[in-house]
């Protein structure tokens, strides 16, 4: 076979990663959810067709889908009994290489020039698959039934024709099932600009050389991944992060890692971390090992992504424990939530190896909060689904980024313009937390602030949110940000959640609020060495440190007065 020039690689490296990228804004631009098309809540991914790793995943993608959805489209090869042209699976069983049900799967068969080449795999965010509480985010299931519709792989189209007797047993156990249509052709659509991507990519180089060079883009990925972990000097390294509770038992659950380092592979023992537990932060290991894999790319952003970056990862199954859950155990809050945990420890773990490229522990919580009703002046039903940004942690060089999307992904919250829009809301405030950064030589940056408030009607709003209990730790002397707050206003009532961070069934009735406070970044080095230059800023701009008072200040409490 003749060799590849690095050249040609390099354009062929490209060109794989443009039909992800073409396929995620093909996605975006035609999806009817607020989450999708605004909050850019998915990802598109290119899967071997024999194994299912992962071949090539757009840039414009949830990094925690990267691991996930090599998992599910393996679940499609081995359960699928026929595959023609034209065919889509669908699947959001989590434990078959999923997250939430929520995160819904579409799987395609490529084919070239009559053989199976690759598969195209897509996850959307749907803002409802049904369950106990609108937009399924149950913050007290105690089985997975209670969490949504739970999908198989099954072809939803065959041959290219949507089979309407699957569609119909979707769209009869969702909310809002009139408008999830627009997802699912959104969906369907964006994989179809994948095929035709790839097949021009084909055509140009033929299948043999784009084969080829898919092998020699896995093995240089690995290649490059075992360089930067020989940088880590050989030993152990330990952490232990805390989810706030599970959403049933107000306690909280360990995460304690160990990571061993020999030579140019890792291993992540996850074995001690606490047991299964009843409500919703159980974590599939499909979810706990995408977690790990994003993590070690958050560290060595400069290694390509392909299944080959993850060959030098060693990730044990940690058996009896609650990242490892098996049916019937509840997972909503695992790729949410829990991910950003794990990847939290592995943060933590290597900061004194690496504190060069480390940093503080980011916000590490989605923010999920969803809102369900019937809005009087249109008739119609709604379920409203957002997540929230919060501030990263400083690093070696620079303070922490300020309201950014979280660990797991480029998710951010969509326009309030277009919520209060689209449903019967009110944003009484949206801004920046100051005062919510840890502080540091570099301080974290800070968190979001925001007031939602029902217009009109009735609703049931439910959250599953994280870092509650504790703020994200600093590193090398830094101080903690602030912690995760929320409070309810019901007929001029103040309520603070049992479990700080998670609840679900909230009533709620015109002018009720629900304040929020997402959690600030962690400090990096001691605050006594930051610069007195950025303190004058920091001054300057009235950002304030972190402190242990009521994050929403004296002010805001005036306000609820008022109102």
């Amino acid at each position: 076979m003749k060799t590849i020039d690095p050249v040609t690689l390099a354009v062929i490296q490209n060109g794989l990663q443009q039909v992800c990228n073409e396929m995620d804004m093909a996605f975006v631009r035609a999806a009817f959810s607020p989450v999708i098309a605004e909050g850019l809540d998915r990802s598109d991914g290119i899967y071997h067709r024999s194994t299912g790793e992962l071949i090539a995943q757009g840039e414009l993608g949830l990094p925690i889908f990267v691991g996930t959805m090599q998992f599910s489209t393996r679940a499609v090869i081995d359960r699928a009994k026929t595959v023609d042209d034209g065919d889509i699976f669908i699947l959001n069983d989590p434990y078959l290489g999923g997250t939430h049900l929520m995160d819904v799967k579409f799987v395609k068969p490529f084919f070239y020039k009559g053989e199976l080449f690759a598969w195209l795999s897509n996850t959307g965010h749907w803002p409802d698959t049904g369950g106990m509480v609108p937009g399924g985010f149950s913050a007290k299931a105690t089985e997975v039934e209670q969490e949504g519709l739970r999908l198989p792989p099954v072809k939803l189209f065959k041959k290219g024709v949507i089979d309407d007797e699957i569609l119909s047993i979707i769209l009869s156990n969702i909310r809002i099932a009139d408008q999830r249509i627009g997802d699912i052709r959104a969906q369907a659509a964006a994989l179809e600009i994948g095929e035709r991507r790839l097949t021009a990519l084909l055509e140009r180089y033929g299948a043999d050389t784009v084969e080829q060079a898919i092998g020699l883009l896995k093995q240089g990925a690995s290649q490059q991944m075992r360089a930067k972990i020989a940088t880590i000097p050989d030993g152990e390294y330990r952490s232990t992060t805390i989810v706030d509770s599970d959403g049933v038992i107000d306690a909280p659950l360990e995460i304690n890692l160990i990571i061993r380092k020999h030579g140019e592979e890792l291993e992540f023992d996850l074995s001690e971390s606490s047991p299964p537990c009843r409500g919703p932060m159980n974590s599939v290991i499909a979810t706990t090992k995408s977690a790990i894999y994003l993590a070690i790319k958050h560290i060595f952003p400069e290694v390509p992504i392909n299944a080959g970056t993850f060959e030098p990862l060693n990730i044990p199954v940690p058996a009896n424990t609650f990242l490892d859950a098996k049916y019937p155990r509840p997972v909503s809050g695992c790729a949410a939530e829990v991910s950003q945990r794990i990847a939290e420890a592995v943060f933590l773990a290597l900061a004194e190896a690496l504190p060069d490229r480390l940093f503080a522990a980011p916000a590490g919580t989605s923010g999920n909060l969803a809102i369900g009703g019937s809005d009087p002046e249109t008739g119609n039903s709604f379920v409203m689904y957002i997540v929230t940004g919060g501030g990263y942690g400083g690093s070696a060089e620079l303070d922490g980024i300020s309201n950014g999307c979280s660990t797991i992904g480029i998710a951010k919250t969509p326009p309030i313009e277009i919520l209060e829009q689209r449903f019967p809301v009110l944003f009484k405030e949206f801004s920046i937390a100051e005062g919510s950064a840890g502080a540091g030589r570099q301080r974290g940056g800070f968190g979001v602030r925001y007031a939602v408030a029902l217009r009109r009607g009735e609703a049931r709003a439910s959250f599953v949110m994280d870092h509650g209990r504790v703020g994200p730790p600093g590193i090398l002397g830094g101080d903690p940000g602030q912690p995760n707050r929320i409070e309810i206003f019901q007929s001029g009532r103040k309520v603070i959640p049992l479990h700080l961070s998670k609840d679900q069934d909230i009533e709620m009735h015109a002018g009720d609020v629900i304040r929020v406070q997402t959690p600030g970044g962690g400090g990096y080095g001691p605050r006594s060495d930051r610069s007195s230059l950025l303190i004058q800023r920091d001054k300057q701009y009235g950002y304030g440190e972190s402190s242990s008072l009521d994050p929403f200040g004296d002010d805001v409490k005036k306000q609820h007065a008022a109102e």
